[in-house]
């Protein structure tokens, strides 16, 4: 399996995960344009699913899930933290480590996968920007 598979393939995983993340999450927004800036995102995250999807299909490959312990423990400590505290000030946290974590393993896989398609790399850089962007944008509720 070549670079741009297995990058396609991280992504496909961190971007189900990040899109996850903002489901869990969305009902214990109080405030509207903290809701706001978590729905635009999870809208720009599916996008770029729907471009990974697509360029998986290209390289005739399959998707990957996030790694279940992940994601179990995401879903852990998501609820552990707003069970103690519900509020907007908890969710900027969660989704501000979230977005933290996504941008370290992307660039992570961004590094190993030196020999991924040009197109694919651009395609993971948007993904490490959207999770940039949504970090800075929630910082007012943190």
């Amino acid at each position: 399996m070549n670079d741009t598979i297995k990058l396609l393939k991280e992504c496909d995983a961190g971007v189900q995960m990040g899109v996850s993340s903002i489901n869990d999450v969305l009902d214990y927004v109080h405030s509207e344009s903290l809701k706001s800036f978590l729905a635009e995102s999870k809208a720009k995250h599916n996008e770029v699913a729907e471009q990974i999807k697509n360029q998986l299909l290209k390289y005739n490959a399959d998707g990957k899930a996030p790694n279940p312990m992940a994601k179990g423990m995401s879903w852990m400590k998501t609820n552990v933290k707003l069970s103690m505290d519900e509020s907007d000030a908890t969710v900027a946290d969660l989704i501000t480590d979230g977005c933290n974590m996504g941008v370290k393993s992307l660039n992570r896989y961004l590094n190993q996968y030196t020999n991924a398609e040009e197109e694919v790399k651009e395609l993971t850089k948007r993904l490490i920007d959207l999770e940039e962007k949504l970090a800075i944008d929630i910082r007012r509720f943190l």
